[in-house]
């Protein structure tokens, strides 16, 4: 829908502009606490089943990828999977700042130039790693004719899906649980999408990240 792209364009140019300060305070803060780089460039599938890469603040060790041992554990937590694109609770590979961005999901904002290149839309499926796309049937493929977004119903119903993530068995859960779960949502957004139902979620997300910001947590 050309509407919905002149709106992202728009929407994401005069977020950026409005907290470019709060934006680059960020990326400040992360290269004085932790060094550079100060953004993570993930692979992920997006319309079509194209790859391409997505921007993220870093909020985990340098080479976090691969930081973590096979079977090391946080005091409590899963073990860590190396290399796992998926953050689990208690995840040792997040730094202390980084705690902190993912909690109030400032460490996604970088994805609005994302949205600028076209690669993503302000509102549409959340994008999924190849590894997991790979396990899709031929049902939840068709997900993929939209352009994935920065926010979608799925990622507002699982707002903190980490918490879902803390027994041994997270790959399970991820794989069996989570992800059916939330196609299914993105499915039925896929259904009856409009101009009017972005608009809502984008507000919806605005005052959820307000809240959390406010009260800190």
């Amino acid at each position: 829908m050309r509407a919905k792209r002149v709106m992202d364009i728009l929407v994401a140019g005069l977020t950026l502009l409005i907290l470019a300060p709060l934006m680059g305070a960020v990326g400040a803060a992360i290269a004085f606490s932790d060094g550079r780089p100060v953004l993570y460039r993930a692979i992920r599938v997006g319309q079509h089943g194209r790859p391409f890469r997505l921007y993220k603040y870093r909020t985990m060790v340098a080479g976090g990828g691969s930081f973590a041992a096979a079977g090391s554990s946080p005091a409590g937590g899963p073990p860590a999977a190396p290399g796992s694109s998926v953050t689990l609770w208690a995840d040792p590979r997040i730094t202390p700042l980084g705690k902190v961005l993912r909690r109030l999901k400032l460490d996604e904002l970088p994805q609005l130039f994302n949205v600028l290149r076209g690669d993503m839309s302000l509102v549409g499926p959340r994008p999924e790693d190849p590894e997991y796309v790979a396990l899709y049937t031929d049902e939840q493929k068709r997900i993929l004719e939209l352009k994935p977004g920065v926010t979608s119903v799925a990622a507002l119903q699982y707002w903190d899906e980490v918490e879902l993530l803390k027994g041994d068995d997270w790959e399970t859960v991820y794989r069996e649980r989570l992800i059916p779960a939330k196609l299914a949502l993105e499915a039925e957004y896929a259904r009856s999408r409009t101009l009017w139902t972005d608009m809502r979620l984008l507000s919806r997300t605005a005052i959820s990240l307000a809240r959390r910001i406010v009260g800190g947590r």
